[in-house]
């Protein structure tokens, strides 16, 4: 009587190796390449509309720290969205976590780096924390993850107005917020971009060339698929949203120090202006595909539109239209890619039948 080996996690990586983006030479043919294009469009636009305003580095500059609190929280968006799944919960748990972190410093006291690290350190881990109970409630008890995390929003959200009593906190270390809230770095380039410029450079190096980033493609191309050649589909699924809930509680703590307040209400649009900015970017909502590089060149598009509308003396509630245009646009080409590339699964399969199977 012979035993069957159950499928490894090695046979996995054989599996899905074929179909994991390769990020080189998809590049130019990839949406996010041609909403950089757009990106470029828009920019050399308004910077012959405005030379003398926009396209000065204070105002690029401008720009760039404005979405790098976006481009920190985009990062585990883009993991989440490709595994197939959403997390509605981000701008919550950002200011949870930020609230959190404010009453730890404020209760330690003083203004030193010691009191920060500890403060630094609160906010990511409660960040982690809801990432851990949303990826559990959704890998194990089975809840869709829109209901789980849209039930997360409400929940830290009002848990940190009870913590607060609804009012914001302002005792933030100085050295908070002298060095990564308006630090700079090369003499003129914000701290806080350069902390979000990192993290997109690890997310992007691990997405795209390490097993965790192949699993999160695989999941989303087809869960059942991944559970059948080995790959543990509910742990990774637990690690994709307590890594977007560690990045919140990473912008959480960065907001505060740009911010020097927790802004209990400031981050009411946060968590669509980042499914915004990864769909934009090339993400496709179905699952299964996405890249980093997208979602940093979709988080400037609706950034350049609205600095570019406040100079040249457009009404800014212009750029909500312009941004949800370009958002639906983008559904509509990652659709009728999907569909074309199903009927050409389709005709494959077909050839494959009618031949009986043979190669050649």
């Amino acid at each position: 009587m012979s035993t069957t080996t159950p499928p490894t996690e090695t046979v996995a990586i054989g599996t899905f190796e074929d179909t994991k983006p390769n990020f080189f030479k998809g590049l130019l043919k990839a949406q996010a390449f041609q909403i950089l294009l757009i990106l470029i469009v828009i920019v050399l636009i308004f910077s012959a509309l405005a030379p003398d305003s926009f396209a000065q580095w204070s105002n690029f500059r401008l720009i760039i720290q404005n979405a790098s609190i976006l481009a920190v929280l985009g990062v585990g968006m883009t993991y989440i969205i490709i595994t197939s799944g959403i997390d509605l919960s981000i701008g919550s748990v950002l200011v949870f976590s930020g609230v959190v972190s404010a009453l730890t410093m404020r209760a330690l006291g003083g203004e030193g780096w010691g009191v920060a690290t500890i403060g630094i350190l609160v906010s990511i881990l409660s960040g982690v924390c809801w990432g851990l109970l949303n990826g559990f409630l959704i890998a194990k008890a089975k809840i869709p993850p829109l209901i789980v995390t849209l039930g997360s929003l409400g929940m830290a959200l009002g848990l940190a107005q009870i913590l607060t009593g609804g009012v914001d906190i302002r005792d933030v270390p100085t050295v908070l917020t002298v060095s990564i809230g308006y630090g700079n770095v090369f003499g003129s380039l914000p701290i806080i971009s350069v902390i979000a410029l990192v993290v997109v450079v690890i997310g992007a190096v691990v997405l795209h060339f390490t097993r965790f980033g192949l699993y999160t493609y695989a999941v989303g191309s087809s869960e059942l698929a991944a559970r059948r050649v080995g790959v543990k589909v509910d742990r990774h699924l637990i690690s994709v949203y307590t890594l977007s809930g560690a990045l919140a509680g990473l912008a959480g703590i960065l907001a505060l120090s740009q911010f020097s307040t927790t802004a209990i209400a400031g981050q009411s649009q946060t968590n669509l202006n980042v499914i915004a900015a990864v769909v934009i970017g090339g993400t496709s909502l179905f699952g299964g595909v996405g890249t980093i590089f997208g979602t940093v060149v979709g988080l400037f598009i609706p950034a350049v539109l609205q600095n570019g509308f406040v100079i040249t003396g457009v009404q800014p509630f212009w750029q909500q239209v312009a941004v949800g245009a370009v958002l639906i646009t983008a559904v509509y080409v990652d659709q009728v890619r999907r569909t074309a590339a199903t009927r050409g699964n389709t005709q494959s399969l077909w050839r494959k039948f009618v031949s009986g199977g043979r190669r050649g």
